[in-house]
């Protein structure tokens, strides 16, 4: 694993502190959604969509683009229960992280419809994160499906092995964990490729590490493999 290969920049992967650029790894899997949030405001939609697997970034980037542009983030449930008009009045640029659970919802489309609309109207933007991208679920609202199908929608893909070996690192001295070379070796080839896997097998791993007063080694790390596989 090189660490040149990778820029820094922080992933919401647990465990982390900052939400600052400084700490946000760059790689080829992450770096066209990156590319879009350093394009605004230049972007082609009042609306910019995020989508990815669970713990890839999402949430993190889309804290870095508020913090750049001083936006006010809006709770996916308060799209059910509060009018798109108050909403709206929070703040000219707007976050809504998650939204994947309230498309289906009529009442939750029609208001995120709403605001779409009168972003576009007063020239505001919404940052919103999937997990699943757009055009892949089935909306109520027509007319919302069709606005967000035709926003700009870019994917934070699977890391390769540098980003995640990068991102194990980065998890594991979070938990002020230190992790040798042999230990990386060992679980890159042989573990889940996945964001979501990797901040499990740490969580797994401190809590063995803790209760057995072990070290982060190539045993250890083994018997949290062996533990996750005998659960399926």
């Amino acid at each position: 694993m090189s660490n040149a290969s990778v820029q820094q920049l922080t992933f919401d992967l647990g465990h982390r502190t900052a939400q600052g650029r400084d700490d946000f790894l760059i790689a080829p899997s992450n770096a066209d959604a990156v590319a879009w949030i350093d394009r605004w405001p230049d972007w082609p939609a009042p609306a910019l969509v995020l989508h990815g697997p669970a713990a890839c970034g999402k949430s993190h980037l889309a804290a870095v683009w508020a913090d750049q542009t001083d936006a006010v983030a809006i709770a996916p449930s308060d799209l059910a229960k509060i009018p798109a008009d108050e909403l709206f009045a929070r703040g000219p640029h707007l976050v809504i992280d998650g939204v994947d659970p309230w498309i289906g919802d009529r009442a939750s489309e029609t208001t995120l419809f709403h605001l779409y609309n009168m972003a576009r109207e007063q020239g505001h933007t919404i940052l919103l994160t999937f997990r699943t991208a757009p055009s892949r679920l089935d909306f109520i609202v027509a007319d919302l499906a069709s606005r967000l199908r035709a926003a700009p929608a870019v994917a934070i893909h699977a890391p390769d092995e540098t980003l995640l070996g990068a991102v194990l690192v980065k998890m594991f001295a979070d938990r002020q964990l230190q992790v040798g070379q042999d230990v990386m070796t060992y679980l890159l080839p042989r573990m889940e490729r996945s964001f979501a896997a990797a901040r499990d097998l740490v969580t797994r791993a401190d809590a063995l590490a803790l209760a057995q007063k072990r070290a982060i080694s190539v045993p250890l790390v083994r018997d949290v493999l062996t533990q996750i596989q005998d659960e399926f």
